[in-house]
């Protein structure tokens, strides 16, 4: 007998039934360290156990679907020595392989950056790394503009 191909959707959260998105909330307590256990999450977000074991191995919010993927991210950046070079060491640390780097010439003070990363090495997830990336110093915004 084949085995059915595996296929994926991107749908509208609304939409779906409460027991999945309280699953995706379990699972996000217990990644942030802010449940240790999952009766502790569930108990937290008001679902059972045997339905978070049911969706837990089938949902994940958008920013999962990211991993091992190629990412675009949009930069504004200060004109100011070592700004860039900020930016791509808090990359590296969090194990981002970095693909392109495109930078405009800077007007009025400011750059915009694009560079091109691939996910698969990153020590965290692609939401986290962007609020790392929006608190670097000189970066004035920063945005996921593509991702394959």
């Amino acid at each position: 007998m084949a085995k059915e191909e595996e296929r994926y959707f991107l749908v509208k959260g609304s939409i779906l039934p409460e027991a999945v998105l309280k699953t995706v909330e379990a699972k996000e307590l217990l990644e942030r360290g802010e449940a240790s256990t999952v009766n502790e999450a569930v108990a937290k977000v008001g679902i059972s156990r045997s339905a978070y074991y049911k969706y837990k191995d089938g949902v994940f919010p958008f920013y999962a679907a990211s991993r091992e993927k190629i990412v675009t991210i949009a930069l504004i950046l200060e004109h100011k020595a070592g700004i860039l070079s900020g930016i791509l060491n808090a990359l590296a640390r969090e194990g981002a392989n970095i693909l392109t780097i495109n930078q405009s010439i800077p007007l009025r003070g400011l750059a915009n950056v694009s560079i091109s990363i691939e996910t698969a090495g990153l020590k965290t997830d692609l939401e986290s790394l962007l609020l790392t990336l929006k608190k670097a110093e000189g970066a004035r915004k920063v945005e996921v503009v593509g991702h394959s």
